[in-house]
């Protein structure tokens, strides 16, 4: 137990292990990064060594103050969790309480201005349990419009006995006075070696659906610890379609055309209007796929890599033009889709302009 299970980002963890070792942890910290590659995780690992009786560079995770930290953070998502169904958003900020380790994050879209406002009134009172208090506040863009400036009072004049340590995907997303008052420490995607090594210890895919798996997640643990093949092939199915009709079309052969094939996966495609974003994502992946292949790029840069024949025959067919405009429509879906508009009827149309290859029309 301790940082040596942390994956991946070797690079910041000797900078946080060597801050330890120095003893000069800064008030803030900004943990930035893509998502699922251990910001907050190992936001957590530095709140524990922080508290650890043993202390020196890590935590050893069974004393008294280890055990009671993972309790405290145990409880804080419990209580985030209870707070998020309460139907009332004033009824969900009474009676906050916060530990000595807290995380912080959206009760609702936003980390409410009554969030902020305890965070405020705890950090400046001495400790309960431990030497000092740790506030890890997750989601930190997330932080309401109308709390930004309690947050910075708080980083502009910090409490000697607290550390901050916000966690967000995009450093650009919070307020240039904000980042400025936060040492950052910037998180890479996690190597594909080291998620195929986790993926197989944990057993639950076979290898062609571990390959599959780190390649959709892109670096990132989370994604690859909670890929569901069968999910993801279902959803990636009318994609596969979508391409076999159009790609068939592109070829110009009368005979190939198969319509029907066309109008079925563009309604299967836009049935589900809540996740039209996720959809869109497999989508692009896929675009991206064919381009790498037409390209000739190695196999490595293949994300669906289960999918290599057919991705070449696809490719083949629709050439760079027809990838470029596949990628045109669906930049206008991804603009569309916040409005009532048909998305299907623009996939169908999209289509059919690919498959008769005539110009796109306005839109």
């Amino acid at each position: 137990m301790g940082f040596e299970s942390f994956l991946g980002n070797a690079k910041v963890l000797t900078t946080v292990r060597e801050m330890l070792t120095r003893g000069r942890i800064p008030s803030a910290l900004l943990f930035v990064g893509p998502e699922g590659v251990g910001k907050k995780t190992l936001a957590l690992m530095l709140a524990k060594a922080l508290v650890c009786a043993k202390g020196g560079t890590d935590f050893c995770g069974e004393c008294a103050r280890c055990r009671r930290a993972e309790e405290m953070f145990a409880a804080a998502r419990e209580d985030h969790g209870r707070r998020r169904e309460i139907k009332e958003a004033a009824r969900r900020v009474e009676g906050l309480i916060y530990f000595d380790l807290q995380i912080i994050e959206p009760l609702t879209r936003s980390i409410l201005t009554e969030q902020i406002r305890q965070l405020r009134a705890v950090a400046y009172s001495c400790p309960f349990e431990f030497p000092r208090r740790v506030f890890i506040i997750d989601q930190a863009q997330a932080v309401h419009w109308q709390a930004v400036d309690l947050l910075l009072k708080v980083l502009e004049e910090p409490p000697t006995s607290t550390t901050f340590i916000l966690v967000c995907p995009n450093a650009y997303e919070l307020r240039p006075t904000i980042r400025s008052r936060c040492l950052r420490i910037t998180f890479q995607p996690v190597e594909e070696p080291l998620i195929l090594e986790l993926l197989a210890r944990e057993g639950r895919l076979d290898k062609p659906q571990q390959a599959l798996a780190a390649r959709v997640a892109a670096g990132s643990v989370a994604r690859a610890k909670t890929f569901e093949p069968d999910d993801y092939e279902r959803r990636r199915k009318p994609w596969l379609d979508f391409l076999q009709a159009v790609a068939q079309g592109a070829r110009r052969d009368p005979a190939a055309l198969d319509c029907a094939l066309l109008f079925d996966s563009a309604r299967a495609l836009t049935e589900n209007r809540e996740d039209f974003e996720g959809t869109l994502k497999i989508g692009y992946c896929l675009l991206r796929d064919l381009l790498q292949v037409l390209l000739a790029a190695p196999e490595k840069e293949v994300v669906n890599v289960d999918l290599l024949p057919r991705l070449r025959i696809w490719a083949a067919g629709l050439g760079l033009e027809g990838i470029e405009r596949l990628k045109t429509g669906l930049d206008q879906a991804y603009r569309l889709q916040i409005r009532n508009v048909n998305q299907q009827l623009g996939l169908e149309t999209l289509g059919i302009e690919l498959l008769t290859g005539s110009e796109p029309a306005s839109r």
